[in-house]
């Protein structure tokens, strides 16, 4: 995602050059990645769960009519849509399950993928169920697996997809922190399980931005568009503990619309 607070003048030449050059703009860049087939490959950070409204035909998947994909295709008509992303996939799952659906004329694909590699539901039940030790161990533990087995792992899904779609853009998307230091919460996980949480979600989302950087994918982070809405703030975006089970600590439809749609097309 870009940085903004370019100086005033940068940013009139920068235009020009656009202008002068024919660069696709925006609505542009929609339209030409709409031309083709758009495939939505991973977790359930991109089928949606916790979202809602779950499509009757994907079963446990839950792929939601209130996830990024399903409302990136439906403003913008491209050519195809296959969205196949499936709760609780992982990279290995999403590369042997999912890449059926991809080929030569494929022109976009978003890909969610790396939370359930690094056990991802069994450290928030620890943080949830256990001590604070516990909690920061199973953080760490994991933190650990970031780093040393899901760059090797990312790697393989990469090349398996650009295998499978030569010609498309890659946008892989990273995971929100999930809580608001300091913020609402009375109760609840401790300030320091929390802090653990969301250095653990920036360490995972560097190392995402790093491989998809070296596959030739686009990173886009969606940390900015769920500031102000982690648990714990007074519009959270995303579940707590909750029932159904399966919702807790995955975006709501708020989440989908307001953070990962709008990040997704800022990588377009």
């Amino acid at each position: 995602m870009s940085v903004r607070g370019f100086w005033a003048s940068l940013s009139t030449l920068a235009l020009a050059a656009v202008a002068a050059l024919g660069v696709a703009g925006p609505a542009a860049a929609a339209d030409s990645a709409a031309a083709g087939g758009y495939v939505a490959l991973g977790d359930s950070y991109s089928s949606g769960v916790g979202a809602g409204d779950y499509l009757p035909d994907s079963g446990d998947c839950r792929r939601s009519t209130n996830a990024y994909p399903q409302l990136w295709a439906a403003a913008n008509s491209p050519a195809s849509f296959a969205f196949v992303a499936c709760s609780g996939a992982t990279t290995s799952s999403v590369a042997s399950g999912q890449l059926g659906a991809l080929n030569a004329s494929t022109s976009l694909v978003s890909v969610t993928a790396g939370g359930n590699d690094v056990g991802f539901a069994d450290v928030m039940q620890d943080c949830v169920l256990q001590s604070e030790a516990v909690c920061v161990n199973s953080v760490n533990a994991a933190i650990s697996r970031m780093n040393g087995t899901l760059p090797g792992s990312l790697d393989s899904l990469y090349a398996g997809i650009r295998a499978g779609a030569p010609g498309a853009q890659v946008v892989v998307l990273g995971y929100p922190r999930f809580y608001q230091l300091s913020g609402s919460c009375v109760a609840g996980l401790t300030e320091t399980e929390r802090a653990a949480i969301n250095d653990a979600s920036d360490v995972l989302n560097g190392v995402l931005a790093k491989r998809a950087a070296d596959a030739g994918f686009t990173f886009s982070s969606v940390v900015d568009e769920f500031t102000g809405h982690e648990l714990c703030s007074g519009d959270p975006w995303l579940h707590s503990v909750t029932v159904p089970v399966y919702n807790s600590y995955h975006p709501k439809a708020a989440g989908q619309s307001g953070g990962y749609l709008p990040a997704f097309r800022s990588a377009l």
